[in-house]
C-alpha cells in the first residue's frame, strides 16, 4: 500500500475515533446539565407549591415570612421572597413592623373577615 494512502487513512481513521469520543462525552455531559436543570426546576416548583400550600390553609389568610422560612428551609430571604411572589403572594407588614403574606387570590375572604 502507498505510504501516503496508509498515512491518510491512519489519519482519518485517528479523527474518526477521536470525534467519536469527543461526541460521546459531550452528549454525556449534556444529559448531565439536563438533569440538573431539570432537578432545580423540580426544586424551584415544590418550593411555590409549598407556599400555596401555607397560604391556602382554610384557617390562615395570612403567614408571617418566619413561619414560612421555618417550612421553607433552605432559601435566602430574598429567594424565598421571589419564591412566594411566583406563588401568587403579596406582602404586608402589621403595626409591629413583622412581615406576612398572603395569596392575592384570597384577597376577597381577608377583607371579609377583616369586615366581620
Amino acid at each position: 500500500m502507498d505510504p501516503i494512502i496508509a498515512g491518510a487513512l491512519a489519519s482519518l481513521f485517528g479523527a474518526t475515533v477521536g470525534g467519536g469520543i469527543t461526541y460521546l462525552l459531550n452528549r454525556q455531559q449534556h444529559r448531565q446539565q439536563l438533569r440538573l436543570a431539570h432537578e432545580q426546576q423540580k426544586t424551584d416548583y415544590m418550593a411555590e407549591e409549598t407556599a400555596r400550600h401555607f397560604l391556602g390553609h382554610k384557617g390562615y389568610t395570612d403567614r408571617s415570612f418566619e413561619v414560612l422560612q421555618k417550612h421553607l428551609g433552605g432559601f435566602g430571604d430574598d429567594e424565598l421572597r421571589k419564591i412566594l411572589v411566583r406563588a401568587g403572594a403579596i406582602r404586608t407588614y402589621r403595626d409591629d413592623g413583622s412581615e406576612w403574606w398572603r395569596l392575592l387570590s384570597r384577597m376577597d375572604e381577608y377583607i371579609g373577615n377583616k369586615s366581620s
